[in-house]
């Protein structure tokens, strides 16, 4: 079973996907560290990630999507948790299409955590970290982004009964347990 992650950036979404991926055998697609990865190539596209993610944009759904494709072909059968995507209505009807496409089965998981306690775990993980795309400005326009564009999309999943949530306010192997119980 493929696993769709939803949460809030902070949620730790990210942590509990490399948790699956070391215990379960899943292979992980994020879309930030998929897109970081280009970033760091030294082409025209790279350049042009790298300016959009430094400037706290999204990147267009017609590349994160194809990019997702590959990534699909790649994985050849290997269940797959895809962490950041899709991010809105536009990427949900391709994204979709896409898992029809290759015929995947899915779950939809949702990290809830409040808005609050988003913020103080980015801003300590900037501080950490120090990644050029977790400045105060476009973590608050990430989170605008979530709350808009990304929250009407898990009910979606809701709808058809294709969705767990999760309380992503315990700590890491607290939310792990819960989660590995629920999937299996």
């Amino acid at each position: 079973m493929n696993l769709i992650f939803f949460g809030i950036q902070g949620s730790g979404k990210g942590t509990q996907a490399k948790l699956l991926a070391e215990n379960l055998g899943y292979q992980i697609f994020e879309t930030g560290g998929e897109l970081r990865k280009l970033a760091k190539e030294d082409s025209d596209l790279g350049k042009k990630v790298k300016e959009t993610i430094e400037a706290g944009h999204l990147v267009s759904s017609e590349l994160v999507l194809e990019i997702v494709r590959n990534f699909i072909r790649k994985a050849d059968k290997t269940k797959i948790i895809f962490d950041g995507i899709p991010r809105n209505q536009d990427q949900y009807q391709s994204f979709m299409g896409i898992l029809n496409e290759f015929n995947l089965e899915y779950t939809a998981v949702h990290f809830k955590l409040e808005k609050e306690e988003a913020l103080t775990r980015l801003f300590k993980r900037a501080e950490i970290e120090g990644r050029a795309d977790d400045n105060e400005e476009s973590i608050k326009r990430r989170i605008d982004i979530f709350y808009n564009d990304t929250l009407p999309l898990i009910e979606n999943f809701a709808q058809t009964n294709k969705l767990i949530e999760v309380d992503a306010s315990p700590t890491i192997e607290e939310i792990y347990q819960d989660l590995s119980s629920r999937l299996q």
